[in-house]
């Protein structure tokens, strides 16, 4: 099998990390996070790493040409070159995806799509609030859904502007939407075979 190269977007609470596991398992991709990723250059001591880790220590984001070395450093390991990669976390923005864009085509691969798992903001409210963490009130569950939209409305606009977006329904039992999202990989990896 091809290696994969995707993005895996969605709400929080939309049951992401649970799908990007299975994604990993059935097709082997290199699950690739943005907080796994900069903990990992921050402990192999790169000079990317170095620099992360002043700004994560003084309380500071780190921002989107550091950010954007660490992915394309990432990227760039073998594991990765051979098996794919399932991006989570990253890009954020629609400048972060150009980027991609561009250190992927130096190491002269493409992104095959971006799939967004597409779950209601009052359903993933719900699912939040049932959790029942002490940081959930449904207030502050909001403001976060508030700051992911208007941060992810942009770039999921990129994508459909790129014909990489595939927006996959995250409503109901785990193994319908692994069905779901999996019916949408399937279609970008095999676009001639589509008739």
């Amino acid at each position: 099998m091809a290696a994969v190269h995707l993005v895996i977007l969605g709400r929080q609470g939309s049951g992401k990390g649970t799908q990007a596991a299975r994604l990993v398992e059935a097709y082997s991709p290199i699950h690739v996070s943005t907080g796994d990723m900069l903990r990992t250059a921050v402990a192999a001591g790169t000079e990317l790493g170095r620099e992360a880790g002043a700004l994560m220590d003084a309380g500071d984001l780190v921002g989107d040409d550091l950010i954007n070395g660490i992915v394309a450093e990432r990227l760039a390991q073998p594991d990765v070159a051979e098996h794919g990669f399932l991006l989570d976390g990253y890009p954020r923005t629609p400048d972060q995806a150009a980027a991609m864009e561009g250190f992927l085509s130096e190491a002269g691969t493409t992104l095959d799509g971006a799939v967004n798992l597409d779950v209601s903001v009052d359903e993933v409210t719900a699912r939040m609030v049932a959790r029942g963490r002490a940081d959930d009130t449904e207030e502050a569950i909001r403001r976060r859904l508030d700051l992911y939209e208007s941060e992810t409305a942009p770039l999921l606009a990129w994508f459909a502007d790129h014909g990489l977006l595939d927006v996959v329904d995250g409503m109901g039992d785990e193994d319908v939407v692994f069905g779901r999202l999996s019916a949408a990989v399937d279609a970008r990896l095999s676009p001639l075979d589509a008739s």
